[in-house]
């Protein structure tokens, strides 16, 4: 079909889903965890942010750069977070045969963000400038 995209500032989260298991040692069914009020899941995308005016932008200078007349203030949630959100808020859709929470953003209590995974992003773009210089050196 195609890709789904998030606008404004929505977040895509697929939901964690099955029983659970309370510290009491009590197993919780799927449907239990459905109706409480703060759910959790995992961010697979999220929209470009919040609309904010452009202060840069004037439709009388016709000399002037040509610049849009919104900006996006962008989110804190990242693909790969783990989200604690207010279910209540949540709209539940189905897409190409799986199921998906779409939130605003601003409906997320808390992220839950590995370390590991910001030390992998930054050794992607370590990678990126190693090859750079490679290829400096083969000019």
């Amino acid at each position: 079909m195609g890709e789904l995209i998030m606008v404004g500032d929505r977040v895509l989260v697929t939901v964690d889903e099955g029983e659970r298991k309370t510290n009491a040692g009590l197993v919780l069914p799927a449907s239990v965890a459905e109706k409480e009020r703060v759910q959790s899941g995992r961010v697979i995308s999220t929209g470009p942010g919040y609309v904010t005016p452009n202060p840069e932008f004037s439709e009388g200078e016709m000399w002037a750069q040509t610049r849009e007349a919104i900006r996006y203030l962008p989110l804190q949630a990242r693909p790969g977070d783990q989200v604690f959100f207010l279910r209540k808020e949540a709209i539940e859709i189905e897409f190409e045969g799986k199921s998906f929470l779409i939130i605003p953003h601003a409906a997320i209590l808390a992220l839950a963000r590995s370390h590991v995974d910001d030390i992998l992003q930054n050794l992607g773009s370590l990678d990126e400038l190693d090859h750079s210089d490679d290829s400096e050196k083969h000019h």
